[in-house]
């Protein structure tokens, strides 16, 4: 995977979840607003301190993350 400079990780924030760049702004916080129907442009006008690759990254981030553990299906 090529690196997302912009996702990291600290166990005293957040607990060690993936953040965006040191805040407290969470992967999954990003994430779950793009999934509850948010914009690009409504994230940025609700966090001010967010990036537009900020978005694009942690996005980039879940997607690896979705597709790194295959877990086999049972079949009916």
């Amino acid at each position: 995977m090529r690196t997302l400079d912009r996702i990291t990780f600290n166990p005293e924030v957040m607990g060690g979840k993936p953040c965006v760049r040191g805040m407290r702004v969470t992967v999954g916080m990003l994430v779950g607003l793009i999934a509850s129907g948010k914009t690009e442009a409504e994230i940025l006008a609700l966090y001010p301190y967010i990036e537009p690759d900020d978005i694009t990254q942690a996005l980039k981030y879940a997607a690896w993350r979705a597709e790194e553990i295959e877990v086999p299906l049972a079949t009916a």
